[in-house]
């Protein structure tokens, strides 16, 4: 039985805490730590757990204990991981990895160095219309890759910003492009692979409480010539969200769709069912992923640490996503055309060049300690 405690008790605290309760057998929740002491008990109450509460983090790393799970804001990511890694603990953390490419850079040398796992959360990665679209792809009938279109579409109000950690480059990070595009980043890498050059722009249009973008679009270029677009935004009404690859045989995508074309005479498109037929053939005949979103990477977690399987998202994953949205803040602040990979000596590789660097649109002028318990979105199921 592995003895898991939850760092932060905050809004996504609860997706940590329902997943492990799925593997009762498995895992126990012994601990949760909060700078907020009634946060952590609201929790405890909440879920009926059999748990201690801390209010410092310091306090259970001598503890027996076998996993953590790091629910905290970014700038606090790499700090907890490198201790709890340390202390000879596995880690999950949160997304965004870290703040900055050198944290992630620390965080992966420890995990080296002790030979404990560290994983970073990717849970769309674990849904079945997205594990079914990766299947697809590696299946080549539809052809060489050309076009990628990444939608990551969210919408926040004025008041999201107020949150005291929230809208800074020096304790959030950044904005949408890090914060909530992430993972719609993260499983295009994981389907087509990295780009080699990014140009992109963003803007603050609906936010002037904060410091960051509150929109993005980054347009790039791979190896071979496919090119792609990525929009990060917390200003889309609807909060439509999706993963569009266009092969030179077909197009698929998340949520799922289908299309394919062949040439009449004259050039103009006419409808490839047959393909059409065997491309969603081969989409219905995939398996449904057992268990969705944080559960089914936190089953993935546990499987790794009792030996039965690989890890599917390790520490260098979160970082290849987190290289490129930091390039794609590069571009947007300084209008350069970035290359990939960007290097040590980069004046975006640590926390403080990207705050002295990034571009500033407001300065946050509100700070409140806690909003009250509400429910929150978490993303499209993509079906």
């Amino acid at each position: 039985m592995l003895k898991v405690a939850i760092i932060g008790s905050g809004a996504i605290s609860s997706a940590h805490i329902e997943a492990y309760l799925q593997f009762p057998t498995r895992c126990k929740v012994v601990a949760i730590v909060d700078i907020y002491e009634e946060k952590a008990l609201a929790q405890i109450q909440k879920f009926g757990l059999e748990a201690s509460v801390f209010t410092d983090y310091k306090d259970i790393l001598d503890k027996d204990i076998d996993l953590i799970s790091i629910c905290t804001p970014p700038y606090t990511h790499a700090v907890l991981a490198v201790e709890f890694l340390e202390a000879n603990k596995h880690v999950l953390v949160e997304k965004p990895m870290a703040s900055s490419l050198e944290e992630c850079d620390r965080m992966n040398d420890a995990a080296q160095k002790t030979g404990k796992l560290l994983s970073v959360v990717a849970q769309n990665r674990f849904r079945t219309p997205m594990m079914k679209l990766k299947s697809v792809i590696d299946s080549s009938l539809m052809g060489e890759i050309v076009h990628v279109q990444v939608d990551s579409f969210w919408w926040r109000g004025h008041c999201y910003y107020d949150l005291w950690w929230r809208g800074t480059w020096e304790k959030e990070g950044g904005g949408p492009t890090l914060n909530h595009a992430v993972h719609h980043i993260d499983a295009m890498l994981w389907m087509v692979g990295c780009p080699s050059q990014v140009q992109a722009f963003m803007s603050n249009v609906a936010h002037d409480n904060a410091e960051v973008e509150d929109l993005s679009v980054a347009m790039l270029r791979f190896d071979g010539g496919a090119l792609g677009q990525i929009t990060s935004s917390v200003v889309h009404h609807g909060e439509e969200q999706q993963l569009i690859i266009q092969g030179t045989d077909a197009r698929v995508s998340v949520p799922w769709k289908v299309k394919a074309s062949i040439s009449t005479p004259n050039g103009f498109p006419e409808t490839n069912n047959e393909l059409e037929a065997e491309l969603h053939k081969l989409y219905e005949s995939l398996p449904e992923v057992h268990y969705e979103g944080h559960a089914g990477q936190i089953d993935n977690m546990l499987s790794a640490i009792e030996g039965a399987s690989e890890l599917l998202i390790d520490g260098m994953s979160g970082r290849q996503t987190l290289e490129l949205i930091t390039a794609i803040y590069k571009s947007a602040s300084t209008g350069v055309l970035v290359q990939l990979p960007l290097q040590p000596n980069d004046p975006f590789y640590t926390r403080e060049g990207i705050q002295a660097n990034a571009t500033h649109f407001y300065e946050k002028q509100t700070s409140i300690e806690n909003f009250q318990v509400a429910p929150i979105s978490t993303g499209s199921d993509y079906k």
